[in-house]
């Protein structure tokens, strides 16, 4: 799908020479050895490096996918054939389109297809593995330790006595608000549609753009330390070195709110139940001209009782950029219509019910 709003010249002229590394994404995505590909024994890729020799991230990437985080308990190996995987696209793609439209409020506009964001229209990280989460070996998130699950059952309680989803805006989750999307760093997981980013590359900096929201994570990579625990924000805060042709990122400093906000039936974060104390550790190693290998480790001592790891690839985009402006909050009416319709949907019953109870 072509990209189409304004973009600086410089950032053009900056973008030329990866522009010129453009191929077609791999058809048969991460097999399960890396030893081989397509039979043929795989040949070392020396990456292309950026004018201060770092290896060159940059460009237009996304990691749209059909795998899940955690692996289906009905599922018992680690990857899947090509064919299993398209069967379980084909169903995805069929679940979601039964969705659209059927009424739920949250789920009225969003028909992928109509709009050209679904994964099939466009360039997809194509990927065999049955789950992200690589470690534990059985591809899902550990057990969360007593306390934590005390507390997180707390907060559900607590979110119980603020009324349904849809009683009131403050109970939408933060992604139906436009405050800050789910799952799109860090660590960088698929949002579900325009998972698309942009990695700029500049002396001591790395920049990542989200096309959902169009938000911007600047990564120092000069060593310097992070702020005071009691600086802290959404995203938190990210520091990154290379380690030979791979970029380390660290990510502390999280405010807790996006943690929070997957506890209960309300909002649909992607460490449910972390605290504020959430650690990520990111690795990008760019594997050849249309692929970065990326890898995550989360930490949370008062959450788990061990760390857990996951690995997906990232895809060039087979249209590069630019990036639509994602105006999400600008004119977004959504959580009005939402309102709007559960309000009428609760009159309808009432009155039903005060018909029912005349007879």
């Amino acid at each position: 799908m072509a990209r189409r709003s304004l973009v600086s010249v410089g950032e053009l002229a900056a973008l030329t020479a990866v522009l010129a590394l453009i191929a077609t994404v791999p058809a048969a995505g991460q097999a399960p050895s890396a030893a081989k590909t397509n039979g043929a024994a795989a040949k070392a890729s020396t990456p292309a490096r950026t004018p201060d020799g770092q290896p060159d991230l940059s460009g237009y990437w996304t990691n749209a996918s059909y795998t899940p985080l955690q692996r289906p308990k009905n599922v018992t190996k680690e990857f899947y054939t090509p064919e299993e995987l398209d069967e379980v696209a084909a169903a995805e793609r069929r679940a979601a389109a039964r969705d659209t439209g059927t009424g739920t409020p949250r789920d009225l506009h969003y028909d992928n297809e109509q709009f050209g964001i679904d994964k099939g229209q466009a360039t997809y990280a194509r990927n065999l593995r049955t789950s992200l989460i690589v470690d534990p070996p059985d591809g899902r998130i550990p057990p969360q330790i007593p306390e934590a699950v005390k507390r997180n059952a707390a907060i559900a309680e607590a979110r119980k006595l603020r009324g349904g989803q849809f009683d009131k805006v403050q109970n939408l989750g933060y992604d139906d608000r436009c405050i800050v999307m789910i799952g799109t760093a860090p660590p960088m997981l698929d949002p579900g549609y325009l998972s698309t980013f942009q990695i700029i590359q500049s002396p001591g900096y790395v920049t990542i753009l989200t096309e959902r929201l169009h938000e911007a994570r600047v990564i120092p990579l000069d060593g310097r330390p992070f702020p005071p625990s009691n600086v802290r924000s959404w995203r938190g805060a990210s520091r990154g070195r290379w380690e030979g042709d791979t970029l380390v990122v660290e990510t502390r400093n999280s405010n807790g709110k996006i943690q929070a906000a997957a506890v209960g039936p309300i909002g649909n974060g992607s460490f449910q139940g972390a605290t504020e104390n959430i650690r990520v550790i990111e690795r990008f190693t760019r594997t050849d001209a249309v692929r970065i290998d990326y890898r995550f480790t989360v930490e949370d001592e008062q959450t788990w009782a061990r760390p857990w790891s996951g690995a997906l690839p990232f895809a060039k985009m087979e249209q590069q950029g630019p990036f639509f402006e994602h105006a999400c909050h600008e004119g977004n009416r959504a959580p009005t219509n939402m309102m709007s319709v559960v309000r009428h949907q609760e009159k309808l019953a009432a009155e039903a019910a005060a018909k029912k109870s005349s007879n």
